[in-house]
């Protein structure tokens, strides 16, 4: 075979596998709904379990029934608390299938701050912006209802944790929960909650994009535990190289799970449920919920390890 047939061979099967890899992006993986396990040390010595619900980034938009019944489901796992860490929305008539995604699960104890597409409508963008660190430059879509869905999640019980301290009782302990608007978009006014308050059994900080300015507020706090999402674990990744992008300020290796920050908290990362309809793929990266469960810290030689996760597909 001639030098041209070889070439023009393998460019077709290059080809060939770069569709099949797309395809396999955009229609198997982004709907490959998946439980994140995570067992997290930052309760008191003697402490009994307790289990967070983890969700964020549903990008929801009027259709999606497979997502809205596999989050429905959860409720199955009995959660003691849920915790939602923004961008629900991507269209302006999603609100009512968020509200029945979530359904049982409103009637537990629940907090949630918001993120930038809980407020905007998602716009066509380069992905390879994305690629170009320290590019800033946003372009909003249309308004969304966000005023709507925070005042159903309010009406049902959830707590509005943006820019604001909440105390809850859950399974009998007492949980101090405390959020930022979307740093993001810059939203961010940590001094509005800064301080620390010494009499709960657990401290919780929430923000939907975890920067580091962020996180650093919360370490000096003494919380035990952010939740933060945004980061769709990279979306794309690689396997042995991890997540290619973060879109925010934290290193590619906190865009998905648990992780430390500083010497005493834990931070732990969504990767979310969903992506923008302009770039509805995944690699890599399964669109998922994670069950926390929170237990006593170690006092040993293993005390500052690392927390690993386990996925899986079902929800029991």
């Amino acid at each position: 075979m001639s030098i041209a047939g070889t070439l023009a061979r393998t460019a077709a099967g290059a080809a060939l596998l770069g569709a099949s890899g797309i395809g396999y992006a955009a229609g198997i993986e982004r709907r490959h709904w998946t439980l994140r396990r995570v067992e997290l040390p930052v309760l008191d010595e003697g402490a009994r379990p307790l289990r967070i619900l983890h969700l964020s980034d549903f990008h929801l938009t009027p259709g999606q029934r497979s997502k809205i019944r596999w989050i429905a489901a959860l409720d199955e796992l009995d959660p003691h608390l849920v915790i939602d860490t923004g961008d629900n929305l991507a269209h302006p008539d999603a609100v009512p299938g968020v509200l029945t995604a979530l359904g049982r699960l409103l009637e537990r104890p629940g907090a949630f701050v918001f993120g930038s597409n809980d407020y905007y409508g998602p716009t066509p963008k380069n992905p390879a912006r994305y690629l170009r660190r320290g590019d800033t430059k946003r372009v909003h879509g249309a308004d969304l209802p966000w005023t709507d869905l925070r005042a159903a999640f309010r009406e049902h019980g959830w707590v509005d944790a943006t820019h604001a301290r909440h105390v809850l009782e859950v399974d009998g302990r007492t949980v101090r929960i405390a959020g930022v608007d979307d740093p993001h978009l810059n939203l961010d006014r940590y001094p509005r909650i800064a301080g620390h308050d010494a009499d709960a059994d657990l401290r919780i900080g929430l923000t939907h994009s975890p920067e580091p300015r962020v996180l650093d507020g919360f370490a000096a706090d003494g919380y035990d535990l952010v939740l933060a999402g945004h980061t769709h674990g990279g979306q794309l990744r690689l396997p042995g190289y991890g997540a290619l992008v973060t879109n925010c300020g934290i290193d590619r290796s906190r865009a998905r799970g648990a992780s430390r920050w500083g010497s005493r908290m834990r931070l732990h990362v969504s990767a979310g449920l969903g992506t923008s309809p302009y770039a509805p793929v995944r690699f890599a990266c399964p669109p998922e919920a994670s069950l926390l469960t929170l237990v006593p810290r170690t006092t040993g030689p293993d005390a500052r390890t690392g927390t690993p996760a386990q996925a899986s597909e079902g929800i029991g």
